[in-house]
């Protein structure tokens, strides 16, 4: 029994795939259907298998069984090596870590590998069970980019509703948390565009393969899929514009709070320091203080103060600084 066997299906060419076990797999011969495996790459079991009787040229074998992989589309032979990505939407986790998928596409068997769950290759499995998938290898494959492409809507459609809310607080002035959503924002968008590009990169490609086993219609979906990438990446870019903008404009209102709070300090300063050089001058504890006998001393004193106040904010208004 392979413990590292996901699922195995044999297609039918209809549009409906049978779902097999290991024994069937291993008996599997062309003559029967296309084969498509899916395999936990991690499991011993499926390194073993993918290294010996699967019968891959060590350079396949090595790239379906790596640990880090970017997206990419390499013809080896008569067969594909591919390296996808989508989004991750598992539980508790964050949609720009990408989960990482890898093919090895003949025309009459596609090998995938991953390690962590897919939501994409689930839905795959749905429509091939219920008679709506892929009739042949190269629509598997170009049925399974559409579906890890239609997954990242949601996820770039919560990036365009995050920023709208960001930019509707900046302008309603609630700061809060504002610099810290946007720095993850931000953060979010970069990484998620950094491994967008090689995909488009990769499905492009993937377009221009020379390969007697892939129709024009499958060329034609992926000229589909691919210009829906490439709007999915234009709309990430806008995010992360939108998003360096709002960050501008709320450094900018708190530049101006600090401004208006340093002139309002600056004002207060102003007006107090020759009110402080007076009374520590009269407060020198020596003889020949003026007043010191005169009991309305004290009263004159502080009406000269008051003199002072008024005389500072006449200049202050001529000068227009208040």
């Amino acid at each position: 029994m392979q413990s590292g066997l996901i699922h195995a299906y044999l297609l039918d060419s209809r549009g409906r795939g049978r779902r097999i076990g290991w024994p069937e797999v291993e008996a599997w011969a062309p003559e029967q259907g296309k084969l498509w495996l899916h395999l936990d790459y991690t499991d011993p079991d499926t390194r073993a298998w993918i290294g010996g009787p699967a019968q891959l040229d060590p350079l396949v074998a090595d790239a379906l069984l790596t640990e880090e992989t970017r997206p990419r589309t390499t013809g080896i032979g008569d067969g594909l090596l591919i390296a996808l990505r989508g989004v991750n939407l598992n539980p508790e986790s964050q949609p720009e870590d990408m989960v990482s998928i890898r093919l090895w596409a003949e025309e009459h068997r596609v090998i995938s590998t991953r390690k962590r769950q897919l939501l994409s290759v689930n839905d795959l499995c749905q429509q091939l069970e219920s008679g709506r998938g892929p009739r042949s290898c190269s629509a598997l494959v170009v049925e399974l980019a559409d579906l890890l492409v239609w997954r990242m809507s949601d996820t770039v459609d919560t990036f365009e509703d995050t920023i709208d809310e960001l930019e509707d607080r900046v302008v309603a002035g609630a700061s809060g948390s504002l610099r810290l959503d946007l720095a993850l924002l931000r953060k979010q968008t970069i990484t998620l565009r950094r491994y967008l590009s090689p995909q488009r990169e990769a499905l492009a490609r993937l377009m221009v393969e020379k390969l007697d086993w892939i129709g024009e219609p499958e060329r034609l979906q992926l000229r589909e899929v691919s210009d829906r990438l490439l709007r999915h990446i234009e709309d990430i870019d806008a995010v992360r514009e939108r998003a360096a903008v709002t960050q501008e404009e709320l450094m900018s209102r708190i530049s101006e709070q600090l401004n208006s709070r340093m002139y309002v300090l600056s004002i207060i300063a102003a007006i107090f320091l020759p009110l402080g050089f007076f009374t520590g001058l009269l407060g020198v504890n020596v003889g020949g203080i003026p007043g010191s006998e005169n009991p309305r001393a004290f009263l004159i004193f502080c009406v000269l103060l008051a003199v002072t106040v008024a005389v500072q904010l006449v200049v202050f208004r001529w000068k227009k600084w208040l």
